[in-house]
């Protein structure tokens, strides 16, 4: 893909401010479901959505999109992300000396695990951006979340409810080259319906949208280098009225941001993300592992599966870890 194609868009780059502000007032979905509403774009997601997306089971093959939870990942301390700290409570050496006090030979393991909830595979929760000090619906930041967690939209209220029809939109192979997008490459609503139709399938309410870049894929090959922060392929700034207007529930990228980085502007930080989270109202997902069911998808074709994310009922918290399976 040619340079020019990269961050190819009509956004004014000296201006972020009010890119959002405008984009926030157009895609605003404050006041859509009540003013209680904890769930945002998860409204979309009902019970004919996931009878839709069971009937997608076909083979029974399953794919877990889910990268390791180990200390080899790619954090290194930005803003105190950490990797995953694992370490034993009791082991079978413990067992084998008899020091457990147990009767009869009965031994065990026990362990704990340490760590930041976006450190790995993750979804981003409704309290974790905020626009101007407004959280989503509109609330007051400071009165949603505290030293004491996500006091309304934390994402345990989400738990039983991410589970539909998947569709993978694999940019890097239809866009890139190699199966690969560039650093620094802003995917276009052009790219996503140009990579839809390459694949056959439709996109629209309710659907869970996954967006394979190929960033991971070059950190297996290159290693981790700037993966956590650094520059990457990701959608554009430009595509919020497409995130609003589809109607999707949530969407999920191979890459650490989500968003292109460096950033649309010429100073800015996660501007989607600004209009995203807590103006629209969607669920977004980070660091996801979509290689083997690409793999798998290009194979036979078809780009449409269940798909079942829960994540972890971490009462308060502003985003989970996730083990996010596929099934085709």
């Amino acid at each position: 893909m040619s340079a020019d194609h990269i961050g190819r868009t009509d956004i004014d780059r000296t201006d972020p401010e009010a890119a959002i502000a405008e984009a926030a007032k157009a895609y605003s979905n404050w006041g859509r479901w009540g003013e209680d509403d904890v769930l945002g774009t998860l409204n979309f997601l009902d019970e004919a959505k996931r009878r839709e997306g069971a009937a997608l089971i076909r083979d029974g093959v399953s794919f877990s999109l889910s990268q390791a939870f180990d200390m080899d990942g790619p954090q290194k301390g930005w803003r105190r992300r950490t990797n995953p700290v694992h370490t034993m409570l009791a082991t079978g050496t413990d067992a084998a000396l008899g020091g457990q006090g147990f009767p009869h030979g009965f031994g065990g393991a026990d362990d704990v695990i340490a760590m930041p909830l976006q450190c790995s595979t993750q979804w981003d929760g409704l309290g974790h951006i905020f626009d101007h000090g407004k959280a989503w619906n509109g609330r007051p930041a400071e009165k949603v979340v505290t030293c004491e967690g996500d006091l309304v939209t934390g994402i345990e209220h989400m738990a039983s409810h991410v589970a539909g029809r998947g569709v993978l939109l694999d940019v890097g192979l239809v866009i890139g080259q190699d199966g690969e997008l560039p650093d620094g490459f802003a995917i276009t609503e052009e790219h996503l319906t140009e990579t839809a139709a390459s694949h056959g399938v439709t996109v629209g309410r309710g659907d869970l949208v996954l967006v394979r870049t190929g960033r991971l894929a070059r950190a297996r090959h290159e290693g981790w280098g700037d993966y956590a922060g650094g520059p990457a392929p990701g959608l554009s700034f430009s595509t919020a009225g497409w995130l609003h207007r589809s109607e999707i529930a949530g969407i999920a990228t191979d890459t650490w941001g989500f968003e292109v980085r460096p950033n649309e502007f010429d100073h800015a930080f996660q501007p989607l993300h600004q209009v995203a989270i807590p103006h629209i109202g969607l669920l977004i997902g980070e660091m996801w592992d979509l290689d083997a069911l690409a793999a798998h998808c290009a194979a036979d074709g078809r780009y449409e599966f269940w798909l079942t994310a829960a994540p972890l009922p971490i009462t308060g918290s502003v985003g989970s870890p996730v083990n996010p399976i596929a099934v085709k």
